[in-house]
C-alpha cells in the first residue's frame, strides 16, 4: 500500500495539453460513485492558468456542475479567453465526457498588488492540528466496527490529511449544529509553484462542505439513502495559500430547503490568515423507498 496517493493527485492534475486552450485529464479514484467534484474544479483551475500570464493568480471563480463523470473516462477540459486586461483576466472552462458537458467554470485572475488597505475577520482560537487524530484514524474505528474497507480520502493513504475538531459518528449522527471545523494539508511536499497549492486547496475545499447541511437532522450518508452532489461551487483566493501545511477549514451551512444545503467555508492558514472563502449549495435528496 501506498504511504500517500498525493503523487497521484499531482499526475492527474499535469494536464495533457492536446492544443493551446484544450487539456485531457484522467481521474484520481477516491472510491466514490462518480468523479470527486473537488478534483474537476481542481483541474479547471490548472487548466485556466495554462492560458493565463504567470504574473497573474487566481482570485475568483464560479462553477457548476452539470452531470454525474465517469471515473473510467477521460476528461477533455476547454479553455475560453474571455478577456485580458490591464489589471485582470477572465477565462471560462468547460469540461466534456463523451462531447457532453459535465462541468462549467469562469474564473478571475488579477495581478499581485500592495496596498495599504487590509482587513479581515478574526482567526479561530482552535486546538492545533497536531492535538487531534486524523480523519481517516477515526473512521477506520467505525468502519472495522461495520466491515468497510476505507478508500481515497477516507483512507490512510488519501493525498490529503484531515484533522477534524469536532468528533463525529457516521452510523450514529446525531443533531448538532450545522457548523464544521477541519485542519487539512497535503500528504507530502508540493513543488513551489502558487497555482499547485491553489489547486490542491480547491480540490480539498469540495471535502466535508456539504455533508454539514445534514447535521442537525440525525442523518448521514451511511444511515440514509440519499442523493448527495454538488450544484454549484465558488471560492475567492485571498491572500498566498501552502497547501502542504496546515489549514484549518471552517463550515457553516446557513440554511437548508427544498432538497438543497447552502454552505459557506473560510479558509485560515496556521498564523490565523484568512487565505480563501469558500461557497456552495448542493443537492441532499433523501431517497424515499
Amino acid at each position: 500500500m501506498k504511504n500517500s496517493l498525493l503523487p497521484d493527485l499531482l499526475d492527474i492534475l499535469a494536464l495533457k495539453k492536446v492544443d493551446e486552450c484544450e487539456f485531457d485529464a484522467s481521474n484520481l479514484d477516491i472510491g466514490s460513485f462518480s468523479v470527486y467534484g473537488g478534483q474537476v474544479l481542481s483541474q479547471a483551475i490548472t487548466a485556466a492558468y495554462q492560458t493565463v500570464d504567470k504574473e497573474r493568480c487566481i482570485h475568483s471563480l464560479h462553477s457548476y456542475f452539470l452531470r454525474r463523470g465517469d471515473n473510467s473516462k477521460t476528461i477533455k477540459y476547454r479553455v475560453a479567453i474571455i478577456r485580458d486586461g490591464k489589471s485582470f483576466s477572465t477565462r471560462r472552462v468547460t469540461a466534456f465526457q463523451d462531447e457532453k458537458m459535465i462541468f462549467i467554470l469562469a474564473a478571475s485572475f488579477h495581478i499581485q498588488e500592495d496596498s495599504p488597505l487590509e482587513h479581515q475577520k478574526p482567526a479561530l482560537n482552535v486546538a492545533d492540528a497536531e492535538s487531534l487524530s486524523s480523519f481517516a484514524d477515526n473512521f477506520a474505528q467505525f468502519a472495522e466496527r461495520f466491515d468497510i474497507k476505507p478508500k481515497g480520502l477516507y483512507a490512510k493513504e488519501s493525498p490529503l490529511i484531515f484533522h477534524p475538531l469536532e468528533k463525529f459518528d457516521p452510523f450514529h449522527p446525531g443533531k448538532r449544529p450545522p457548523l464544521s471545523h477541519v485542519w487539512f494539508k497535503a500528504n507530502g511536499t508540493l513543488p513551489a509553484d502558487r497555482r499547485i497549492h491553489e489547486a490542491v486547496t480547491a480540490y480539498a475545499s469540495d471535502f466535508s462542505l456539504l455533508i454539514t447541511a445534514l447535521f442537525p437532522h440525525d442523518v448521514s450518508l451511511f444511515t440514509t439513502p440519499m442523493h448527495l452532489a454538488s450544484i454549484d461551487h465558488a471560492m475567492w483566493f485571498h491572500r498566498p495559500i501552502k497547501a502542504d501545511d496546515w489549514l484549518l477549514y471552517a463550515v457553516n451551512s446557513p440554511t437548508m430547503a427544498n432538497s438543497t444545503g447552502f454552505c459557506t467555508g473560510s479558509i485560515f492558514d496556521r498564523s490565523g490568515n484568512l487565505v480563501a472563502s469558500v461557497a456552495q449549495e448542493g443537492l441532499l435528496r433523501i431517497i424515499k423507498k
